[in-house]
């Protein structure tokens, strides 16, 4: 298994604190497996197998416990009623009203509580009304760079190693999988599951063909800005007439399951949010290869994918920049409300590029952190404060 330390650490840090633990995720990121890693590290820490309760909600054998009252029961006939229990929920948005067992649960002055789900519908708003702020929530995500890394023992090159990461996808099980052939298999159900389950039933959608072709437009289109209408009209240039409404209810679809990242804009100047042209990422850009194949792939925007992706990992709040005619790819806030500045680019060997992403960090007034992260493995340089630094470097924290 990879260790997800940062992860790790993260529950370590909350562990039996009397709050409840949430792990979000798109499918298949490794929130089971978290558990799993977890639970290891509980046992080393002398805690006995028979004080771990777990449960996922997507084997078949726990079916029966899709019924809230019946979970409660089961969860408390297993608990030492001595000893703090260790209590793991995993796809707990399979058991309607599962709220109610858990607030039961939770309420007890030995158990320590951890529930994962998929879904943003159910860990967003919902969450925060079902739960009465009673939680903290972990966000995951696939594999970062730096974890995919420490999978591989060979001496490839780490420009060998992103081109597998962007190509042959981030999410966990792929780095087991020895050829594109059953990578491809792999994605393709998992894409499936995503689309069929946890947008097309959720959503009422009643043409999936019509929703796949918005998310080929959305996948080709990472790092632009779009509007439902631009999507609209494109559809309809095609044949394809669909309303602005529609795609908005798609786009929603795809932000709830995960699949996919909504930024918007942030007025640098004016300090406040635009409503206007968004840009979106996907959650894993090996999904976009395998949708639309290796053609026409833009490898910056590919790469302001996974920089974004990255930004999160680490906790920042991140937009697209606005100032006056100039565009900052992105502007990350700290908790603490620090703020940094991001251009991304795949080379700024050549002149005009150099000139062109400078200036948009030049042209911001305050002396905030900014930085230029390219491809280029050039040593670091610093153009009156703002800092070019080779990417893969960047990804592994270095």
């Amino acid at each position: 298994m990879i260790q997800r330390d940062e992860y790790l650490d993260f529950l370590m840090s909350w562990k039996d604190k009397q709050i409840i633990k949430v792990i979000s995720g798109i499918r298949r990121c490794g929130k089971s497996t978290l558990f799993e890693l977890f639970c290891t590290r509980l046992q080393n820490d002398s805690v006995l197998p028979e004080q771990i309760i777990m449960l996922n909600f997507e084997d078949a054998e726990n079916e029966e416990l899709c019924d809230y009252k019946k979970l409660y029961e089961f969860v408390k006939s297993k608990m030492l009623p001595d000893k703090m229990n260790y209590i793991f929920l995993d796809e707990i948005q399979h058991v309607p009203n599962f709220e109610k067992a858990v607030d039961s649960l939770f309420i007890k002055k030995n158990t320590d509580v951890y529930i994962t789900g998929s879904n943003a519908y159910f860990m967003s708003s919902e969450l925060a009304t079902l739960l009465s702020g009673r939680y903290v929530e972990l966000k995951m995500l696939p594999l970062s760079f730096k974890e995919y890394v420490s999978a591989f023992d060979d001496n490839r090159s780490l420009e060998d190693l992103y081109k597998d990461y962007v190509y042959n996808s981030s999410f966990p099980y792929t780095v087991e999988l020895n050829s594109r052939r059953n990578i491809y298999a792999y994605l393709d159900g998992l894409f499936n599951t995503i689309v069929l389950n946890d947008i097309v039933q959720r959503k009422r959608i009643n043409d999936p063909l019509m929703l796949k072709s918005v998310i080929k437009f959305m996948f080709d289109n990472i790092g632009n800005p779009c509007t439902a209408k631009k999507i609209s009209d494109t559809m309809t240039s095609k044949g394809r007439k669909i309303s602005n409404h529609t795609v908005e209810n798609y786009l929603e679809g795809l932000t709830d399951s995960l699949l996919m990242y909504r930024v918007s804009r942030y007025d640098i100047k004016g300090k406040e949010h635009l409503q206007l042209l968004d840009k979106y990422y996907i959650a894993d850009v090996g999904l976009r290869y395998y949708l639309l194949g290796t053609a026409n792939a833009d490898m910056g925007h590919i790469l302001e994918n996974v920089v974004y992706l990255e930004l999160i990992r680490r906790g920042y709040r991140v937009y697209v920049g606005k100032n006056a005619s100039a565009e900052v790819d992105f502007v990350a806030q700290d908790i603490d409300g620090n703020t940094e500045y991001y251009q991304v680019s795949w080379s700024v060997r050549d002149e005009q590029t150099l000139k062109r992403e400078l200036g948009a960090l030049e042209s911001i007034p305050d002396h905030n952190p900014k930085y230029i992260l390219t491809m280029d493995n050039d040593p670091p340089v610093s153009y009156n404060g703002i800092r070019q630094k080779y990417v893969l470097e960047w990804l592994l924290g270095k």
